[in-house]
């Protein structure tokens, strides 16, 4: 392709990620209208939350390599079909049944887009410039993350059926960028049949303690944007009498926009420092949260979710690049979607907790034992960088 059909195609494969990923997120500040509108509890509202995460895991597994076989474009238009059947599902919902699958659908999309995507934005990275392409693949995949929660917000505070209204939006963004998508030519020379091989996960052992290192701050930086992402509406509404549904989505998408900046400043910082770094950041965020809790201040849960959000980015980013760096190349896809499959695990299971606690205590105490185990596990993964280079390289 011509340089400017590149940078066309490049600029309408990242508005599709873009859409894509601000779907997974749609639902977050609708969430105290559907517990009204359907009586939910806030167990239930974790759990719809959590289905998404198993949807991602489920695609991982068996989507994971697909593109390398068949070619982006057969892969990244059923992603952006399974987002658009989420939307129906939620257009259509009226009870649990319905938003279950639009949450499992939308999870598909999103691990679709999240492996594809990223390959197909490197594939044709501007100048051949990939470094460049994979920042710009982070900075979409969160910004689409962020984009989700102001959209639905700004609707359901300033316009007419605010369960409906903004999935039917979504589904024209989508109809857009699968307009986009047909319109470029396949970034790759594959064109193999159909055909479904889970992708196994696997630890080789040069790579395991980066890896455990990886996973333990990993999962405790997931699980903290899942807590923002499913229990901060709660957290507003219940602990801080914020019920605009607009100020909600602004305060999620702050975690996101936290994660982009710490992911940013990741380039800039060693591996092993920024690891670190990250860890004390959660530590710092969850220590913010605990008390925005306590006094009743909004602009700390702020403060909190930037925090976070820029020590998960930072932790992740470095977990990650030194897991991807250390594995060998022919198992490094296996490697890093085991590292995925951790960091999922960890948006999904920790927030149930959460939402099981607050019904048998109170939500403060809830989040005050949730921080409480990111900030150990964070500690855990911080205190291990101490070790020598050279006793864990004897150990890997």
């Amino acid at each position: 392709m011509k340089l400017g059909a590149v940078s066309r195609a490049f600029a309408i494969v990242a508005f599709a990620f873009l859409v894509a990923m601000a779907g997974t997120t749609l639902p977050t500040p609708l969430y105290p209208i559907y517990e009204q509108e359907f009586g939910f509890s806030g167990v239930t509202v974790t759990v719809i939350f959590a289905t998404y995460a198993v949807g991602v895991i489920a695609a991982l597994v068996l989507f994971g390599n697909l593109s390398d076989r068949i070619g982006r474009k057969r892969v990244l238009l059923p992603g952006l079909l399974a987002g658009a059947l989420s939307a129906v599902c939620f257009l259509l919902a009226e009870g649990l049944p319905l938003m279950l699958v639009g949450r499992f659908l939308s999870g598909l999309s999103a691990g679709i887009f999240t492996g594809t995507a990223t390959a197909t934005l490197v594939d044709l990275a501007p100048g051949g410039d990939k470094d460049r392409a994979s920042l710009v693949a982070t900075v979409v995949n969160m910004g689409g993350l962020g984009l989700g929660p102001p959209l639905a917000g700004a609707f359901a505070e300033w316009l007419p059926d605010p369960l409906r209204l903004v999935f039917l939006f979504h589904l024209v963004l989508l109809g857009v960028a699968a307009i986009g998508l047909r319109s470029i030519a396949e970034p790759t020379d594959a064109a193999g049949p159909f055909a479904i091989r889970p992708r196994g996960f696997e630890v080789p052992p040069e790579v395991r303690t980066a890896f455990v290192r990886a996973s333990v701050a990993g999962f405790a930086g997931f699980a903290v944007a899942g807590l923002f992402t499913a229990v901060s509406p709660a957290f507003l509404g219940q602990v801080l009498g914020v019920t605009d549904h607009a100020v909600i989505g602004l305060v999620v998408m702050c975690v996101f926009a936290g994660s982009i900046g710490g992911q940013l400043l990741r380039r800039r910082v060693d591996d092993r420092a920024a690891l670190a770094g990250g860890c004390f950041t959660l530590i710092a965020g969850m220590a913010l949260l605990v008390a925005s809790l306590q006094a009743e201040v909004v602009a700390l849960l702020v403060l909190a979710a930037l925090v976070a959000g820029a020590g998960q980015g930072l932790s992740f980013a470095a977990g990650l690049a030194m897991v991807a760096g250390g594995a060998p190349a022919d198992r490094r896809a296996a490697v890093t979607s085991s590292l995925f499959v951790v960091t999922y695990v960890a948006i999904s299971l920790p927030v149930v907790g959460v939402g099981l606690l607050a019904d048998a205590t109170d939500l403060v105490e809830a989040a005050t034992v949730f921080a409480g185990v990111v900030a150990l596990l964070a500690a855990g993964a911080a205190v291990s960088l101490v070790r020598s280079p050279r006793a864990e390289a004897s150990r890997t």
